[in-house]
């Protein structure tokens, strides 16, 4: 009988435990002040349809800085890119976010703003894994074209949860080249991506990250 309350006792000890871990998990959209008004020219659109007020993008230097609630992309309709191209950009996360959240660039954006949206999206996490996916339809779940992979490239977040990172992706003569801090992680064909269209950043739940503005350079 002790053998038998030993063992519960110790499993739920064990559970507890598991709940404490899992707890800090918890991680809802956080409110954030003075959202939902965005510099001329730029659309942001939320995932699940959570609220434009809870996302902060604002000028900021020669770049933009963006204080999020819900993950969201943002863009203007005037920055495409087809043909031979390569875009860049340049991200700072200024604060350790609860668990690794992502930022990066999309590309070959279309219908953005509506229920047809569909771009591909290169991204980076403080914790050194960058993930290339797809999205087909604002409803629909993105599909993975490179799992969240590790690599030396990506620069991790310091003690302060600060990491800087450059991303860009490279169109040319038949090859999508997708690097970070100018060292390639990994490259397909354009019929695998989204290759022409609206190029603009991502920047995923409770992250403050420092933007470049996005160069788009014609090949």
């Amino acid at each position: 009988m002790n053998r038998i309350s030993n063992a519960c006792a110790a499993l739920l000890f064990v559970s507890g435990a598991l709940a404490g871990q899992q707890a800090p998990m918890h991680d809802p959209d956080q409110a954030v002040a003075g959202g939902g008004v965005f510099p001329s020219g730029w659309q942001v659109r939320t995932e699940r349809n959570a609220p434009a007020a809870l996302v902060k993008f604002i000028a900021m230097g020669n770049g933009y800085h963006a204080t999020m609630g819900p993950a969201a992309i943002m863009w203007r309709d005037a920055d495409v890119a087809s043909g031979n191209y390569h875009t860049v950009a340049t991200f700072t996360q200024t604060k350790a976010p609860v668990h690794p959240e992502a930022y990066g660039l999309i590309f070959g954006g279309q219908h953005l703003a509506d229920s047809a949206q569909a771009y591909t999206y290169f991204l980076v996490r403080g914790d050194g894994n960058f993930s290339i996916r797809r999205r087909s339809g604002y409803a629909n779940k993105p599909t993975a074209l490179v799992e969240w992979t590790l690599n030396a490239a990506v620069h991790k977040a310091d003690s302060t949860g600060a990491a800087t990172n450059e991303v860009a992706v490279l169109v040319q003569d038949g090859k999508v080249s997708f690097t970070v801090n100018g060292t390639e992680v990994y490259s397909t064909t354009p019929d695998k991506v989204d290759a022409a269209g609206i190029v603009g950043y991502r920047v995923n739940h409770n992250l403050d990250v420092h933007l470049s503005a996005i160069g788009i350079h014609k090949l």
